[in-house]
């Protein structure tokens, strides 16, 4: 069975799979900017009565499979979620690193796909994507 939400009149299932990257899709996303990145992007996600069910950062993307309520639209969460990390990591961050210049941290845009009843293969997907990303900058190292 499958764990329905319930809003006051809607009972939904409505979970995402959403990829976004900094900005020239530089790797910066590692060390303290990690663990304050888990963090905030947990955070954000709750204000908007959003669950993070997996998530993966990765050096130079983040991966997550969210689950938000129907009442907001996926550009809305996604657009305030990075909006508002990207201020967190600026004021943090901001001196610290060439990388962080006060101008936006991610890059325009974002990969959104509706998640559906093959749930738990993208989250297994997103579990493993490291594993995966490292074994392809192998093969291209072996050229």
């Amino acid at each position: 069975m499958r764990d329905y939400q319930s809003l006051t009149h809607t009972t939904w299932d409505c979970k995402y799979h959403v990829v976004f990257i900094p900005k020239r899709r530089k790797k910066v996303i590692f060390g303290m900017i990690r663990k304050h990145l888990e963090k905030v992007l947990r955070e954000l996600a709750e204000q908007k009565n959003c669950q993070i069910v997996e998530g993966h950062l990765v050096p130079d993307h983040v991966h997550m499979c969210i689950s938000i309520p129907p009442k907001y639209s996926v550009s809305y969460v996604v657009g305030y979620i990075k909006a508002k990390s990207a201020i967190s990591i600026a004021r943090k961050f901001m001196g610290r690193s060439r990388n962080f210049t006060g101008k936006s941290f991610w890059a325009r845009g974002y990969f959104v796909s509706t998640v559906g009843l093959d749930e738990e293969m993208v989250r297994e997907y997103i579990r493993h994507q490291e594993k995966e990303d490292e074994h392809y900058d192998q093969l291209k190292l072996g050229m």
